[in-house]
């Protein structure tokens, strides 16, 4: 008879403790969860915010690269003729300094 009430409460205690355990078990990996998918977030959030100002950094290089460009085509005509118009000028005698020698 003793046999019978321990195995009853073997079994009683298999029957309300397995699902606590699993509901224990459940709960642990709910939060795990909720933790990998708020680091997920917070991952994403910096990734957007990096290529965020990489885009803006890629902006303000293009528009110096543009500025550049107008210079050295604009400015590279007008060099030119100016280059052209000195050579064109006649040379000035270069003053002797005689305290050199």
């Amino acid at each position: 008879m003793m046999s019978t009430q321990v195995f009853v409460l073997a079994i009683l205690a298999l029957a309300v403790g397995m699902p606590v355990t699993l509901a224990m078990i459940g709960e642990i990996a709910k939060r795990h969860i909720k933790f990998k998918e708020r680091r997920l977030e917070l991952m994403a959030d910096k990734t957007a915010e990096k290529a965020a100002q990489y885009a803006a950094q890629v902006e303000r290089l293009e528009q110096r690269m543009r500025v550049l460009e107008r210079i050295a085509t604009d400015k590279g005509v007008t060099l030119a003729d100016q280059i052209e118009g000195l050579r064109d000028e006649p040379k000035l005698a270069a003053p002797v300094n005689e305290e050199l020698n």
